[in-house]
């Protein structure tokens, strides 16, 4: 059973001639465990499937299954349980006017756990954050700093997987590779399965054991890792996609 199975989505807005297609059709599965990543230009339809599967977006149709039950099935809080995200702006994520402690909290006390205070105090340590960061306030930390506190209150419910949408393009180069390095060792002490979003070849490289690359709203082929280094892609975009960061790669 898969964790994540994404079946024929399309999305479409308008009627008559003014209808557009946003997604079509896109399908591609995650294993239990692994780190799959989304690739594609700025308007490929990476982060609306992404939304789709938060459930941040309703008006779609086809299937998307979290360990064989579809979402449209899962009770909300159950979902949340399962299922947390990371969102690109780790400002824009946390609310200016709420403490760490009360970003923390809050889906602690939705969903009536136990050990609050402990599990704040864990949470802000697995990610490499002093408990002392409980009393601080979002524009008192880096952005560095502010992703962290944002993967600390997705983990805090314990869930299974995480979608990553671009979780680390807001951040200075040099803090990039920590947040990477930090993901990918959660991943491992957790055994968690992710569905990493990238505009960023190496980070998927970098990150993630296969691919779906999109383009125009559509999956034109899903790779493993090992293509990215060869260039050898069956689809002309997704070949000229990998071409052009390796050329990037090499001239940097």
């Amino acid at each position: 059973m898969n964790a994540i199975d994404v079946r024929n989505v399309s999305i479409d807005l308008g009627s008559g001639a003014a209808k557009r297609r946003i997604l079509g059709d896109v399908a591609f599965s995650v294993k239990p465990g692994e780190s799959f990543g989304l690739v594609g230009e700025s308007g490929s339809g990476k982060s609306t499937i992404l939304r789709c599967i938060a459930r941040l977006l309703t008006l779609w149709d086809g299937a998307i299954e979290m360990e064989g039950t579809s979402i449209k099935d899962m009770p909300f809080t159950d979902y949340c349980r399962m299922v947390q995200m990371v969102f690109q702006d780790p400002y824009g994520s946390l609310h200016p006017r709420q403490s760490i402690r009360t970003a923390l909290q809050e889906p602690l006390r939705i969903h009536r756990m136990d050990r609050q205070l402990e599990r704040m105090e864990r949470a802000l340590t697995d990610v490499g954050l002093d408990p002392a960061f409980l009393a601080r306030y979002p524009h008192e930390l880096s952005g560095g700093q502010r992703q962290r506190v944002a993967i600390a209150r997705a983990l805090i419910l314990e869930p299974r997987i995480l979608l990553l949408d671009e979780p680390t393009s807001a951040l200075d180069v040099s803090v990039q590779a920590e947040v990477l390095n930090l993901l990918a060792d959660l991943r491992t002490r957790r055994n968690l399965t992710y569905l990493f979003v990238s505009h960023d070849l190496a980070v998927i490289d970098h990150m993630c054991e296969r691919l779906a690359v999109m383009q125009h709203g559509r999956v034109v082929e899903v790779m493993d890792r090992s293509v990215l280094s060869t260039g050898k892609a069956s689809d002309p975009y997704a070949r000229e996609l990998i071409e052009a960061s390796l050329a990037y790669d090499q001239a940097v």
